[in-house]
């Protein structure tokens, strides 16, 4: 069983986990449409242009999520969330997160 305490500080792994993913993939952004790697929506595959700017953008949006999610984890030393309301407050600020990547990215690629 997972200790409570652990709970909440899965968004800081998240979020590590995102700058990890944000840093690596604005070092080496995926060149070419393609099936495994990027930020892959349909709107990012109708052409280059928008490949290219979907895979910057999003890289930098998740890195700053995830710096986002590292910081917000930290509250809980302040607050000392337990039981069901830290796990429902740390899956409401990962899918929050996931969310609103995908909203803002795709935003901004209709205005391609």
């Amino acid at each position: 069983m997972i200790p409570l305490d652990f709970i909440l500080e899965i968004p800081a792994v998240v979020g590590i986990i995102f700058i990890i993913t944000g840093i690596i993939m604005q070092l080496f952004p995926p060149k070419k449409i393609n099936p495994l790697y990027g930020y892959r929506t349909r709107s990012s595959m109708q052409n280059q242009q928008k490949w290219d700017f979907s895979q910057k953008y999003s890289a930098k949006l998740l890195t700053i999520i995830g710096v986002f999610l590292l910081l917000i984890s930290t509250l809980n030393f302040f607050f000392n969330l337990q039981g069901d309301l830290e796990k429902t407050i740390s899956a409401i600020l990962i899918i929050g997160s996931v969310i609103f990547l995908v909203i803002k990215t795709e935003n901004k690629l209709k205005n391609l």
